[in-house]
């Protein structure tokens, strides 16, 4: 039978198809084992025989369990320079993290005009919509930005604390940036004034917790000094200054290097506030105070822009025009100077032309001397009765026609000033007025002579000599924190606190000692302090830990039963810790076993952070997250 030539062709065609796979089949098994056997080189190579390859054709797939993820990495860059990396399948592994640390919490929260921003990492089980509700209530109806994140691991020790204590700062401090940790909270704040500041420390101070750590920098703005007043004067005492006012720390510097030329003794400093009424004021002070001091006797008052200054009877008219004209050329053209070189008085047949008023250490005044008429003796009397009490004024005034015009406003303002005394005695003549006496106040010069500068006029004259004298200590002022642990630490020199044998009882022996220190602590208002109690090493030391702290838990109750005040106060027990005696001898364990009374400080601010410079202007500022990057919930 004859085949035919249909079937030979297609006979043909499926043995040429049948050669082509086998040859393709030969040609895939030889490219995987290349491949294989190139990447199983390279990996080896790279000390990474833990991972494992299979060829799939053109696909190289890895497999096997890297020990982290920069290993599984190196492995895979590896395998990219042996095949293409479109061709790596990568199915490795990574060794699970076990006990993986938690990151480190924290958060910044600042408020200002704007509102109150918060930003941090928090764990996630805590209260944080509890926690911006209560700053929205802080606010007065104001924006709260909530930017925290959240990472889910158990609160730290002390965290529920330092919320506490940050949400109670911000509630009295409207412009602050508080920095709170777990260990530790930093306020930063402005108050309105150095009383403000004060006030605010002490609070602070008093409701932190005790076993929480605080630094506080509270920062007070500069006074607004208005007018903004100098008063230099050389008299028969020496140099010395009535007023100093500054705009800067540079310009109060040269203005006592001038003081210092003009043969000023001691430190003299000048206020440092807000009004001056040109930068060219240290200028203009320099210049004035060179001026007096080439007089040799006399004084100047800058007074804002105005400059008076009162050369002394017997100066030479010639070196008066010689030094004033100097002056005049040399001062900024913003001031304007008026210059008195006063004439020999005459005397008065009829009596000196003076007001006095004298008060004495008791609180009486004495108004003597001379006034215009009835209607003036009477606005005196009353001005007097109402700076210094109705029923300790007494008034003995003649009434005098043709005395000056300005009279009147010399008396009243003198009174004023004279209200700034403890005691003193005040003198007004034509030509001056003369203040002298003890104030309690330490600004009591400065502001006299801003008065009188201020309401004389120019080129009026007056005289100052105050003495400040520090206010008695008031009868219930609490005792110096350091003071109290001073004392506390004496008496227990003399008498420690002791106990009944394994127990938390206190011995009767020590009850006086507690009352003692009960009489002590009643004295220091609301201290922070930390009730420590220590045992031997004798025993488990579990069983002193917790000896130790029942002690210490007695003493604060002894002091809570006499009334003492203890809200800031806390008991910690330390047990065999810090022996501060050899625990082989009974005398070393009888040292060991002891209460100590630990004052708690705040943190000291580091001396590159300024109030004025942390605390930013917008609630929405970015702040820097201090914390490690942590699983997000």
């Amino acid at each position: 039978m004859r085949i035919s030539q249909t079937f030979i062709v297609a006979l043909t065609f499926a043995l040429a198809a049948g050669l082509c796979m086998i040859a393709a089949s030969f040609a895939v098994q030889a490219v995987e084992d290349a491949s294989e056997i190139s990447v199983r080189r390279a990996l080896d190579l790279g000390g990474h025989d833990w991972a494992e390859v299979e060829a799939d054709g053109l696909r190289v797939v890895l497999t096997g369990t890297a020990s982290d993820e920069a290993t599984r990495f190196n492995a895979l860059t590896v395998v990219g320079d042996e095949v293409d990396a479109s061709r790596v399948i990568d199915e490795m592994e990574i060794v699970p993290t076990a006990n993986l640390r938690a990151p480190r919490f924290s958060a910044e929260i600042l408020r200002n005009d704007s509102g109150i921003s918060i930003i941090g990492l928090v764990p996630s089980s805590m209260d944080r919509e509890g926690l911006i509700n209560q700053l929205r209530g802080i606010s007065d109806r104001g924006p709260v930005t909530d930017l925290l994140e959240t990472a889910d691991y158990d609160e730290p020790d002390g965290w529920g604390e330092a919320i506490e204590f940050a949400a109670t700062a911000l509630s009295v401090l409207p412009r602050s940036k508080i920095s709170l940790g777990p260990d530790l909270v930093s306020v930063t704040a402005i108050a309105d004034s150095p009383e403000d500041k004060t006030r605010i420390e002490n609070t602070l101070n008093r409701v932190a917790p005790s076993g929480l750590r605080i630094r506080l920098d509270i920062s007070a703005p500069r006074p607004v000094i208005t007018p903004f007043t100098l008063r230099f004067l050389i008299d028969e005492d020496g140099a010395r200054f009535d007023a100093c006012s500054a705009d800067t720390t540079q310009a109060r510097d040269r203005i006592a290097a001038a003081a210092r030329r003009a043969g000023i003794l001691g430190e003299n400093s000048c206020v440092i506030g807000l009004g001056v009424p040109s930068p060219k004021w240290a200028d203009a002070a320099e210049l004035s105070i060179d001026a007096v001091r080439s007089l040799g006797l006399g004084s100047v008052t800058i007074s804002d822009a105005d400059i008076t200054l009162i050369a002394a009877e017997g100066v030479a008219q010639s070196d008066f025009d010689r030094i004033i004209g100097e002056l005049e050329s040399d001062l900024p053209a913003v001031f304007a100077l008026h210059a008195v070189l006063p004439e020999p008085v005459e005397a008065d047949p009829a009596g000196p032309v003076e007001f006095t008023a004298t008060l004495s250490p008791e609180g009486l005044v004495q108004l003597r001397g001379r006034l215009t008429d009835e209607n003036m003796r009477r606005m005196v009397d009353s001005y007097a009765k109402a700076a210094f009490g109705s029923d300790v004024v007494h008034t003995a005034t003649r009434i005098v026609p043709d005395l000056p015009a300005e009279w009147p406003v010399r008396v009243l303002t003198g009174l004023e000033t004279l209200s700034l005394l403890r005691n003193g005695v005040l003198t007004v003549t034509p030509e001056n007025v003369t203040l002298q006496g003890i104030s309690h106040r330490e600004d009591a010069s400065a502001e006299a002579a801003r008065m009188l500068a201020e309401k004389l006029g120019e080129a009026q004259g007056f005289d100052l000599s105050i003495i400040y004298e520090e206010p008695p200590e008031p009868a219930d002022k609490p005792l110096d924190p350091d003071v109290c642990e001073s004392r506390v630490a004496e008496i227990q020199s003399e008498s420690k606190i002791t106990f009944e044998p394994g127990s938390a009882t206190i011995a009767g022996e020590s009850l006086d000692t507690m009352n003692r220190i009960a009489d002590v602590l009643d004295q220091c208002g609301g201290i922070r302090m930390e009730i420590q109690g220590y045992t031997d090493s004798q025993g488990r030391e579990e069983m002193n830990q917790q000896l130790s702290q029942a002690r210490a838990q007695s003493v604060l109750n002894e002091l809570r039963a006499r009334r003492v005040l203890t809200s800031s106060f806390t008991a910690v027990g330390y047990g065999e810790n810090d022996p501060i005696a050899d625990n082989k001898t009974e005398e070393g364990r009888e040292a060991n076993r002891r209460i100590n009374f630990h004052l708690i400080r705040p943190e000291p601010i580091p001396e590159t952070q300024t109030g004025l410079e942390a605390v930013e202007q917008q609630p929405d500022a970015a702040v820097e997250e201090d914390a490690e990057s942590g699983q997000d919930e």
